[in-house]
């Protein structure tokens, strides 16, 4: 189920308080619950979290550190953030 599904069950489930079972709403509580603790999780499309999981494997790195490398190298792309600047005088390992 996804988000967006589950926001709408809550929805109407909101539109329809007096109709729902106790069970039921019991239950919808507890996804939101689920959702709303692992809310630091970013959720894709199947084809973008399968070129997650090749790039952050690739990378020797976790899902959301390759998140993490992806904005930040688009962010500085686009001029939203700071080029890091290399240090003249650091070890570039032959490339300039």
């Amino acid at each position: 189920m996804t988000a967006t599904d589950s926001a709408t069950i809550l929805e109407d489930a909101a539109d329809r308080i007096a109709d729902i079972s106790r069970a039921d709403l019991q239950i919808m509580l507890r996804r939101a619950a689920l959702r709303l603790r692992n809310a630091g999780a970013v959720s894709m499309e199947d084809d973008v979290e399968d070129a997650l999981a090749d790039l952050s494997s690739e990378f020797g790195v976790t899902r959301n550190d390759m998140i993490r490398y992806i904005v930040r190298e688009w962010m500085e792309q686009n001029t939203y953030l700071p080029v890091h600047n290399l240090d003249e005088d650091g070890d570039t390992d032959g490339e300039a």
